[in-house]
């Protein structure tokens, strides 16, 4: 079946943090102090609202110093300003590109990310962005959604098909198993060298092998 569609993960594949300050990590510490006990809900939270620091400060109940924030912010505007796409990642859109295969962007990430990643890949086809969407990967909504923008559907909801959707991140779970789990062809992506996909462009041109 010919690959028509594929699907890229954002942090870890097509882009990367330069200078990691983990703003958000740092709030939830200070809540901490403050005798707030962390959650895995709260990562879930983070990820599926539209939430900015303040906004998650005053979510969680966590009382911060003007200075505090000022620290937190800065801190956020700094990771965001070093987040650079990998060379890899701009020339494997281009080969799928110019063969008239849609691309898309599927990340679990919190609100202050998604600009900075739409102005960076401002040419793909669609983008299912976790605090978007109000789910998380492996959560099939998430993959129902990118598929739905880029104007393809799902293996799981049309077995059938003769059409073949792709993704590839840096993630077991979300981004190889989940995918297969809904009808997503999913690939791990090991930039150290240790799996069978190591760089995008090689993906890219083993996907248009196949097509």
């Amino acid at each position: 079946m010919p690959i028509v569609a594929v699907i890229f993960d954002a942090f870890g594949t097509v882009v990367q943090i330069g200078r990691k300050r983990h703003p958000y990590r740092q709030l939830l510490r200070l809540g901490a102090l403050q005798g707030r006990r962390p959650s895995a809900a709260d990562l879930h939270r983070l990820m599926t609202s539209s939430l900015s620091l303040d906004a998650a400060a005053e979510t969680f109940g966590i009382c911060l110093s003007p200075g505090q924030m000022k620290s937190l912010q800065h801190d956020l505007e700094d990771e965001l300003d070093s987040i650079s796409v990998y060379p890899d990642a701009v020339d494997a859109l281009r080969l799928l590109k110019a063969e008239g295969v849609v691309t898309g962007i599927c990340s679990n990430l919190a609100a202050p990310y998604g600009p900075v990643l739409r102005q960076h890949f401002s040419d793909v086809d669609g983008f299912a962005l976790s605090y978007d969407v109000g789910v998380m990967k492996p959560h099939p909504g998430i993959y129902r959604e990118i598929c739905h923008q880029l104007g393809v559907t799902l293996g799981l909801d049309m077995p059938h098909s003769d059409e073949r959707v792709a993704m590839i991140g840096d993630s077991v779970q979300c981004d190889r198993d989940g995918p297969r789990a809904a009808g997503i062809s999913g690939f791990h992506l090991d930039r150290k060298g240790k799996g069978p996909i190591s760089c995008l462009t090689q993906f890219a041109e083993l996907a248009l092998k196949t097509a």
